[in-house]
């Protein structure tokens, strides 16, 4: 998602308040949709069609890829390259679980690869200085030092 927003006062005075110091210039503030964290490579250990929605994520990897419950996020299947936007539960901690829930269980298998990314919006400002945080894990789901 890229966006502007309309080169007057107000709408810079806004960003400031809420975003803190921007650089003072003529342009007009930039909004980016960024990758806020990434848990990478993720192995789908059950699949709930009957669940009304979601994905189900080991608690402690939700805790490590810095994504809260009810966050939004995209499934990216490596297997098939579906691509389902969902929202995050916590799973037991520890479990290793990734459970497809409702729809997304259509298109996300047991045994498939997936990438469970979030996002988050940042002014040009922020932008230059945020990493994303990535989670690389082994096929039990653990997370790879």
């Amino acid at each position: 998602m890229l966006g502007t927003l309309p080169c007057n006062d107000g709408a810079i005075g806004l960003l400031r308040q809420c975003f803190g110091s921007l650089p003072r210039n003529d342009e007009c503030a930039m909004i980016r949709e960024v990758l806020k964290s990434k848990i990478h490579r993720a192995t789908i250990t059950d699949a709930n069609v009957n669940y009304e929605g979601s994905v189900t994520i080991d608690e402690k990897l939700m805790d490590e890829a810095n994504i809260v419950e009810w966050e939004k996020v995209l499934i990216a299947n490596l297997a098939n390259g579906s691509r389902v936007e969902s929202y995050a539960i916590p799973g037991p901690w520890g479990s290793g679980v990734v459970c497809a829930n409702g729809g997304a269980a259509i298109q996300n298998h047991v045994g498939d690869t997936v990438l469970i990314m979030s996002f988050c919006t940042l002014s040009e400002h922020e932008r230059k200085r945020h990493r994303p945080k990535i989670v690389k894990v082994d096929r039990q789901n653990r997370p790879i030092p």
